[in-house]
């Protein structure tokens, strides 16, 4: 698993006044699994419906496993809170980025659903705008440790990746996904020199392409 070399940035970057941007309501957004080689990427978007006892949340990989689970379901039943994601065939037809976008714009219009209203102005974590998602926006890099909402989403959106790529690791053993979540940890990319790629493993990255003509397919 990728290292997180983010300690001491937070301290380094100004925290975000998200209460600053209009129009209302104002949400988060992130991503988690882009990184991966297998799985889908999922992304969630959160609205917080106030700003008290918000200072404990930050970059979910900087959140143990049973903090992350302990404050997910917090996060959802104080706030507003919804999911988007984007299928391994879709990262592999669009490229990562694209799709991890396109999950945080599932994610976006799936909380206006829930909320019944159209949203404001969209935080985005990261260097990119959602394209084709005609809402104010603002990109914020590292705002999963700087702004609150995001990094409520990016909680949120670790949690349910996480419970599924869990599952995953049921209906398709051999490859540990219970234990790296599918990122390309040396196991993992042992697993997939071995057994060969499964169908949750994105055809279009190294460490996956390699190995297609294996029996795993």
């Amino acid at each position: 698993m990728k290292k997180v070399t983010t300690k001491g940035l937070s301290n380094k970057l100004p925290s975000i006044l998200w209460q600053s941007f209009s129009p209302l309501p104002v949400v988060g957004v992130d991503e988690v699994g882009r990184g991966c080689l297998a799985g889908p990427v999922y992304a969630a978007a959160v609205c917080l419906k106030h700003d008290e006892d918000n200072s404990f949340f930050t970059d979910s990989k900087l959140l143990s496993e049973k903090r992350r689970e302990e404050l997910s379901p917090l996060i959802s039943k104080n706030h507003w809170a919804s999911l988007g994601f984007a299928s391994v065939e879709e990262i592999d037809e669009l490229n990562i980025l694209q799709a991890s976008l396109l999950a945080m714009k599932r994610a976006v219009l799936n909380l206006e659903l829930l909320m019944n209203l159209k949203i404001g102005h969209v935080l985005v974590d990261g260097n990119f705008k959602i394209p084709g998602l005609s809402r104010a926006q603002t990109a914020i890099v590292k705002g999963d440790l700087r702004c609150a909402p995001i990094s409520a989403a990016s909680i949120i959106a670790k949690v349910a990746r996480d419970q599924l790529m869990k599952k995953m690791g049921e209906q398709f053993p051999g490859y540990g996904f219970e234990k790296h979540k599918g990122y390309g940890c040396p196991s993992h990319k042992e697993a997939i020199a071995q057994q060969g790629p499964c169908l949750q493993h994105r055809k279009t990255f190294s460490g996956v392409k390699e190995f297609l003509s294996r029996p795993g397919l």
